[in-house]
């Protein structure tokens, strides 16, 4: 047994891990665009990347590490640094050479605009206005953000029954650009659990298919998609199944955020695939309805039309029948097996709930025992006027 209770302090949650955020001029205003995590001794880490083929310079610099150990992650917003060659590989080594001297084969995450050198002179004095001694997790949780409308961060204490503890902290960015396949989206997630990097890979590799991967806000896979997972083993406690189900609890908390912070959108929607062929066809049907574009703008018009919803189980490639089929909306039937219950009485009330912010649409195939849950939000006017000024 275990107890879980969330708490403050996001990465700088678990002992022994700083962390702060600042301006280095990337952005506009004397915005924080660059932030760092430290941690007062070499951390293990776990890690989950983009399939992206184009994949950016930091995410090709962590690679050819192979297995290591650090204690510093440098983040900066505005510029992926991808699409950028050799040169951009070189640029991440020479920033990373301005570093303090207690940053212990330090690694480096960007998000931003594609195909741009890194501004490395702002960068290099940006490190300068480091204090690693500092604990403001939020303030580095704002410097990482690009389109984002509000910070994501989250932290929990995770108690065994012998009385021993350990922490979870985690920030993360995305509201556009988020497909994730391993939106633009960034996670870095700390623990003092007591933990080797094996073990904490098979965990995330895990946990990963069922929250980042089922995330999905208009359909497109960054070439940044990064989430790290770092681990001091500080307080000697660990247990796989609470560690587990607390970095679930995490990952799929900051999924939702990123949904729901999703470009111009206005609603967090569930899409709840069961009675699949198989588990991997519930998650193509799933996926699928979270990425239609006909779905997600019947969402932004609160057009309770289960007729889209039906179209795209149908289109998926899952098998699918349409007198097995079954179609709610929350608590409400509209379509079971080749009945149609969907009168005007029906429409009224299926409108309500389109209208709420959060809610969930749930597809019985009616085939298998198949099952899988995905989140999706609406696409409106504002998601093409913030990516059409994104350069500007």
């Amino acid at each position: 047994m275990y107890k879980l209770e969330k708490i403050e302090g996001g990465v700088c949650a678990a002992n022994g891990f700083y962390a702060d955020g600042i301006s280095a001029g990337l952005k506009k205003n004397d915005a924080k665009d660059m932030a760092f995590i430290y941690a007062d001794t070499l951390c293990e880490i776990a890690s989950a990347f983009t399939t992206n083929k184009m994949a950016a310079a930091p995410i090709k610099h962590f690679k050819a590490k192979g297995d290591f150990k650090t204690n510093f992650v440098l983040i900066n917003s505005k510029n992926a640094n991808a699409m950028t060659g050799e040169a951009g590989i070189d640029d991440i080594d020479e920033v990373l050479g301005h570093l303090p001297d207690e940053a212990m084969n330090p690694v480096m995450s960007s998000t931003g605009v594609i195909g741009v050198r890194l501004p490395k002179e702002k960068l290099i004095n940006g490190i300068k206005l480091f204090d690693l001694t500092q604990k403001n997790p939020t303030s580095a949780a704002q410097a990482i953000m690009t389109t984002d409308s509000f910070k994501k961060e989250i932290a929990f204490q995770v108690t065994l029954s012998d009385g021993s503890s350990f922490h979870i902290g985690a920030m993360a960015k995305g509201a556009g650009m988020i497909n994730p396949a391993m939106a633009t989206m960034l996670c870095f997630i700390t623990t003092d659990a007591d933990v080797s990097s094996t073990k904490m890979q098979k965990v995330l590799d895990r946990v990963v298919v069922t929250t980042f991967n089922a995330a999905s806000v208009d359909g497109d896979t960054s070439t940044n998609d990064t989430v790290m997972l770092l681990s001091n083993s500080k307080s000697g406690a660990y247990d796989e199944e609470a560690f587990e189900d607390t970095l679930h609890q995490i990952m799929e908390f900051l999924a939702k955020q990123m949904v729901k912070d999703g470009e111009g959108a206005t609603k967090l929607v569930t899409y709840k695939v069961t009675g699949a062929k198989n588990d991997h066809e519930a998650e193509v049907v799933a996926k699928a309805l979270s990425n239609s574009l006909l779905v997600k703008t019947a969402l932004y018009g609160e057009d309770p039309n289960w007729g889209r919803i039906a179209s795209t189980v149908g289109a998926s490639g899952a098998e699918a029948k349409e007198e097995t089929l079954t179609i709610s909306f929350d608590d409400i039937c509209v379509y079971e097996k080749g009945n149609l219950y969907f009168d005007a009485e029906m429409e009224i009330q299926a409108a309500k709930i389109m209208r709420k912010p959060e809610f969930t649409i749930s597809c019985d195939l009616g085939i298998g025992s198949g099952e899988f849950t995905a989140f999706g939000c609406d696409l409106g006017y504002e998601y093409v006027k913030i990516n059409a000024d994104y350069r500007t």
